[in-house]
């Protein structure tokens, strides 16, 4: 039997994966919208600030490095939800840096 990684482990290790404009984890930003674990394989929501987001392939190529570097992780799939994000989506510690820097 393959080993599965927790999904409380994957969102984890997602909360390490920082935006590449501003200092908080995609998880902190709100934009995490669901982790599914099947086996060795990952399934990420993703949804991104607006639907011209520069960073989109390099939020996607951080996030599939940090979870194939998990030990029973060999696939990651990110679906892009582009639901709507506002900034209500954002959690009090994401605030707390936003805040650090000026911008709510």
């Amino acid at each position: 039997m393959t080993p599965t990684a927790p999904a409380d482990a994957v969102r984890a290790a997602l909360a390490e994966v920082m935006d590449p404009e501003l200092p908080v984890s995609v998880v902190d930003l709100g934009l995490i919208r669901g982790v599914e674990v099947d086996g060795e394989t990952v399934r990420v929501a993703l949804t991104y600030t607006s639907l011209g987001c520069p960073c989109v392939e390099m939020i996607q190529e951080d996030i599939r490095n940090r979870l194939l570097a998990m030990p029973c992780v060999r696939q990651v799939e990110i679906e892009e939800t582009f639901e709507p994000w506002t900034l209500g989506d954002v959690s009090a510690r994401g605030r707390l840096a936003l805040r650090s820097v000026g911008m709510v």
